[in-house]
């Protein structure tokens, strides 16, 4: 077995952020500054090294005769700079929980460095071991972020319960992948695609056909898929807020990377297993997670829920490869499922900042706290506004509406108008709370709010809640944010054909 020391480079970058925040933490117990520091320098470190050394050519690690199971290419160093930018971006939001949340700072950073090396790792993954593997290091440090808040039940709660979902959705994984294994003889993606091409040498055909399922509902679950989607609520409402921006945006990210690389790579002679699997698993998440959003009344939990739904329409364009299996519609899929991803990454880390203005150290808190804000913070207001009706795909939010328009487009392309009726019912049915919620955020004092279904009780006023002050660096981050979400919206085709370039680089990749 070779082991290409400079493929590893981009990894080594963010063991080493985690290992230096470590050691500052010790040298300086309790200091916010230089664990941030570090981090934040980390992060820039690992995505110049991941950019470099995929730029630099394809870069194979861990090689035998199987195959190999670490591949620095473009795709991978794609991946690693996304986890960087918003593990970056997360760290811009901390400041004010850090500061005042019971959160210390030097668990808090080195977790999320530790997290942002199995997002590395992910992208470069080339078999089915490496795959989870970098999976669970990208899952287990949430485990403890998500109870990092002292003295908070709700926060305990959160991670027991995101835990042992978890533990099932690991071994639903396992339980997939050993089962291909026993059917092949293989983990490596490569090779793995070629013995599920040749049908009529396979031991069971039903066994593999469980396997497929098995392996993609278990990966389902770090997007919150249905059926391992109740986890999201609870958690992201009992972790620090930022910690629930990073669960809906980069945790939810590594979910879709995992599901396209093997979508794409060894499951592509099984796409008419795959693809059937996923459209259900798709439609049954954006409508579940829609008629659910209807009634909450939490802020952090309705964000939640609409990340279920978001989940869905990731997840759609793949579905539909099932009905056209013509090679060249496959970068189409993923093209779609790329570019939704991205521009829903981008408007739910805003949502998320606009809270984290808006709320400080605290909780998300009721949806009726939020009532009038647009009277005392109107800057924030208007980012929050035009994060949740680009998540509905209203304008001004054009990012989201070229979104959907993206998704029911290839759903159409590829004979799936079922599922894209799908879409855009749930589209209809989202507008309901985000436009409820905008809506709160402009009403003026003293007014109710009213829930998404007509004729039911309405939530009561509450006391609106003063806002504290903005950390400059949750400021310069929700700016960023916003101003980036404001030009892709004017200019979606830059999203657009980075999408299509990843989705080729994927793609062809991934040909056995």
């Amino acid at each position: 077995m070779t082991v290409d020391q400079v493929a590893l480079l981009p990894a080594y970058a963010a063991v080493l952020t985690a290992v230096a925040v470590f050691v500052a933490d010790l040298v300086a117990p309790g200091r916010r500054g230089p664990v941030l520091v570090l981090g934040v320098a980390g992060c820039g470190v690992t995505a110049v090294l991941a950019w470099v050394v995929g730029r630099a050519g394809p870069r194979s690690t861990f090689c035998s005769a199987a195959g190999c199971s670490y591949a620095a290419d473009r795709t991978a160093a794609v991946v690693a700079v996304l986890f960087a930018l918003l593990t970056l971006g997360v760290l811009a939001l901390s400041t004010a929980t850090l500061r005042g949340g019971g959160v210390p700072p030097g668990e808090y950073c080195f977790l999320l460095a530790c997290s942002l090396t199995g997002g590395v790792v992910l992208g470069a993954a080339r078999d089915l071991i490496s795959l989870v593997v970098a999976i669970e290091t990208l899952t287990l440090p949430l485990y403890a972020l998500v109870g990092l808040r002292r003295r908070v039940v709700a926060s305990a709660e959160a991670a027991v319960t995101f835990f042992v979902v978890s533990v099932v959705a690991t071994a639903v994984t396992l339980l997939g992948a050993a089962l291909l294994y026993a059917a092949t003889g293989t983990v490596h993606f490569g090779r793995l695609a070629s013995a599920l091409s040749a049908r009529s040498s396979l031991p069971s055909l039903p066994l593999v056909t469980v396997a497929v399922v098995l392996l993609l509902v278990g990966l389902g679950f770090k997007v919150a898929a249905v059926p391992l989607h109740a986890w999201a609520p609870p958690t992201y409402d009992g972790a620090p807020l930022p910690i629930a921006a990073y669960l809906s945006t980069a945790s939810k990210l590594g979910g879709v990377v995992a599901i396209v690389l093997v979508t794409v790579g060894p499951l592509r002679p099984w796409l008419d297993v795959a693809g059937p699997a996923l459209a259900v698993l798709a439609a049954l998440t954006m409508t579940v997670g829609n008629l659910v959003a209807l009634r909450q009344r939490r802020m952090v939990r309705l964000l939640a829920w609409s990340s279920v739904a978001q989940a869905g329409y990731i997840l759609a364009p793949l579905g539909a490869f099932a009905l056209v299996r013509t090679p060249s519609f496959l970068p189409v899929a993923v093209a779609a499922t790329v570019a939704y991803a991205a521009f829903y990454v981008l408007l739910e880390l805003g949502a998320f900042g606009a809270v984290i203005a808006l709320r400080g150290a605290g909780d998300g808190g009721e949806i009726a706290e939020y009532r009038g804000v647009a009277r005392r913070s109107p800057w924030i207001a208007s980012a929050f506004g035009l994060a949740l009706v680009g998540l509905a795909g209203l304008p001004p939010g054009l990012a989201g509406l070229f979104a959907k328009v993206t998704v029911v487009r290839a759903l159409l392309a590829g004979g799936s108008a079922w599922l894209a009726v799908v879409v855009a019912l749930n589209a209809v049915v989202g507008l309901a709370y985000y436009v409820r919620v905008a809506a709160v955020l402009y009403a003026p004092p003293g007014s109710a709010v009213p829930d998404a279904f007509p004729g039911s009780p309405v939530s009561p006023a509450g006391p609106a809640v003063p806002r504290p002050a903005v950390p400059w660096a949750v400021a310069v981050a929700l700016f960023g944010l916003t101003a980036v979400a404001l030009v892709v919206g004017f200019a979606p085709q830059l999203v657009l054909d980075a999408a299509d370039l990843a989705a080729g680089l994927v793609t062809g990749a991934a040909r056995p």
